[in-house]
């Protein structure tokens, strides 16, 4: 079990043939390793390789690595939060990520979350992403519906147009009747559209 390092002695966390073994095993035993070596490349790279979360305690020159952020983001989107600025804007790197884990779009350059493309991968993986997509995506029938059948709840981010937009909340209100929280007043008062809700939710 990787994660045993953290009871070895100091100078066994220091030894790069130990953690080495630890990484491969739990690539977040990395937390335990002696600072020197959260900044060897090749150890981290195997770290984030066994698991992408294990980039949170790598060294922070290497959250620029943009070989170690890409192999991060693949396998667990998130990651991208630690990434240096000048990644969170590099389109492969987001596009990975949000295919991983639609909300790592929260991390995402700004100029990304307008990204129509991106933004709409992010939402097919997570409806809920659609919170951090740009104002104007956010107005976009087609991504706001692509979110609404992946997470009902999607509807609460979405522009106010389209919370009135009868068939929208109707694909939102059958994948979660809660949803109808979000809908326009009107639609609250539609017979149709409550009474999916509640045989969604009760």
């Amino acid at each position: 079990d990787g994660n045993a390092l953290k009871y070895a002695a100091d100078e066994l966390k220091s030894d790069r043939e130990v953690v080495m073994v630890a990484v491969q095993q739990k690539g977040c035993s990395l937390q335990f390793a002696a600072n020197e070596l959260k900044s060897d490349r090749e150890l981290v790279r195997v770290a984030v390789q066994q698991d992408g979360r294990a980039l949170e305690y790598a060294a922070d020159e290497l959250m620029s690595d943009r070989e170690i952020v890409l192999c991060g983001v693949r396998k667990c989107g998130s990651t991208l939060r630690k990434a240096a600025d000048e990644l969170k804007s590099d389109r492969e790197i987001v596009t990975v990520a949000v295919h991983q884990d639609g909300n790592a779009l929260k991390d995402a350059a700004d100029e990304l979350k307008c990204d129509r493309e991106l933004v709409s991968v992010a939402v097919q993986q997570h409806g809920r992403a659609l919170e951090y997509a740009a104002d104007e995506l956010k107005s976009d029938r087609e991504i706001v519906t692509v979110a609404v059948h992946q997470d009902g709840n999607a509807l609460k981010d979405a522009a106010d147009e389209l919370k009135c937009d009868r068939e929208l909340v109707s694909v939102a209100v059958q994948q979660h009747g809660h949803a109808l929280e979000y809908a326009a007043d009107e639609l609250k008062c539609d017979h149709e559209i409550v009474q999916i809700a509640v045989q969604q939710d009760g």
